[in-house]
């Protein structure tokens, strides 16, 4: 195999550079534009790249994990290209579904560290492991370390290994989800060794040793020393254990800023894949809110939060599978505007419908630009006008972008 001389001309969408050659394009992990590098081609990557020149806007990764840990890929790129990336992962995705639309500057919503994390733990022998897959591999990378956590997380690693000894299976892997909340951590383990209730009197002690505010195993809450609560805009809530929520408090912040300005004076509003409410309830201090979402935990969760008096507007709830049952338009009707938040397959059949209603306002929230443009073709085609599409970095050093997008029909 002889080595090639390569020009890196691009940053693909995974944060692999690329190269372009008569036979194709190559992909160079780690690599960024400006940069050559001579290396053998693989299967379309290059092997073992010699790096002949480098990008002023290489930096040094900040993490001791980086060259092996497949959590953050483009740690090595400065902070301002690094953003111009990221909105340019939206554009293109635009400008595949022809929709030729002013991208806003991506905001950088990663103050203060990730707050919700996943984990992997595994036995080697007799120790376990915990922590990130490798890069393309199922190998575990032991971390003693991640920058892009919350603090309270990272200071949590040792003691949460420790419970994962006495819960890991003998086989296989253990799932951990863990959430930095106002009153402390909320940790939720999946996969659990079938045979964990006999250690649950350690566990119990474990738990308040570490000061976290509930354990939950296999879906089972073990023990609450305090509920884990989330402000959703000045209302409490309990989240379900191991339910989804916004990675970072700052994106959530801003990506909440952006739905509740995109829908503006409307008084009617129907909050789609609502999940626990992280918009409808912001969205319900200025109107009546109707909350359609398909996972039971989260409606409950949202159930509870409305218990107590919070000062909001009128909020209803409804379980529903929008992905085979989307609203039409006459379920529509009533709402001035409507916010929708799918899954990464985005919301394609509820995007139909929507264009084929009179609904004013519609603000698209995603995480995957590809289905977000889409989705906004469909609008698009239906009637509605783009007004602002706004790229916001939720997971940083990573090739993962939200977006908002405000569209109406005039």
């Amino acid at each position: 195999m002889t080595e090639t001389r390569l020009e890196i001309t691009e940053l693909g969408h995974r944060g692999d550079g690329i190269a372009f050659t008569g036979t194709g394009p190559v992909y160079v992990a780690g690599g960024l534009p400006g940069e050559t590098v001579e290396a053998e081609i693989q299967n379309g990557r290059v092997q073992n790249p010699d790096y002949l020149s480098q990008s002023p806007d290489r930096i040094e990764p900040v993490c001791r994990h980086y060259a092996a840990c497949g959590g953050c890929s483009v740690q090595h790129l400065a902070e301002a290209p690094y953003l111009s990336w990221k909105r340019n992962l939206v554009e293109k995705a635009l400008k595949t579904q022809g929709i030729d639309a002013e991208v806003a500057q991506t905001i950088a919503a990663t103050e203060g560290g990730r707050r919700r994390a996943a984990f992997t733990a595994t036995r080697a022998g007799r120790a376990v492991l915990l922590g990130y897959h490798e890069k393309a591999s199922h190998k575990l990378v032991d971390i003693s370390e991640c920058p892009v956590l919350d603090p309270s997380i990272t200071s949590a690693l040792k003691g949460l290994k420790s419970l994962a000894a006495d819960l890991v299976p003998k086989n296989g892997e253990l799932r951990i989800t863990v959430l930095s909340t106002t009153s402390g951590l909320d940790v939720a383990f999946d996969k659990a060794d079938k045979a964990y209730d006999r250690k649950i009197p350690a566990l119990s002690q474990k738990t308040v040793e570490l000061d976290l505010a509930r354990l939950s195993v296999n879906g089972e809450v073990l023990l609450e020393v305090r509920p884990p609560l989330l402000d959703m805009g000045g209302t409490g809530l309990v989240p379900p254990p191991g339910g989804f929520t916004q990675a970072t408090l700052a994106a959530e912040q801003a990506l909440s800023e952006l739905v509740v300005a995109g829908v503006g004076k409307a008084k009617t509003v129907a909050d789609l894949f609502s999940g626990v409410g992280t918009f409808a309830l912001r969205l319900a201090r200025t109107a009546n809110v109707h909350a359609v979402e398909g996972d039971s935990a989260a409606i409950a969760a949202l159930d509870r939060s409305l218990r107590k008096p919070q000062g909001l507007k009128k909020v209803t709830f409804e379980k529903r599978d929008l992905f085979r049952r989307p609203l039409v338009p006459e379920e529509l009707e009533p709402f001035a505007a409507v916010v929708f938040d799918p899954p990464r397959a985005g919301a394609q059949a509820q995007a139909e419908m929507l264009a084929k209603s009179k609904v004013k306002t519609i603000v698209a929230v995603s995480c995957n630009p590809a289905t977000l443009a889409r989705d906004l073709r469909i609008l698009i085609d239906g009637g509605y006008a783009l007004h602002t599409v706004t790229p916001v970095d939720q997971f940083h050093f990573s090739p993962h972008i939200e977006a908002v997008a405000v569209l109406k029909r005039e």
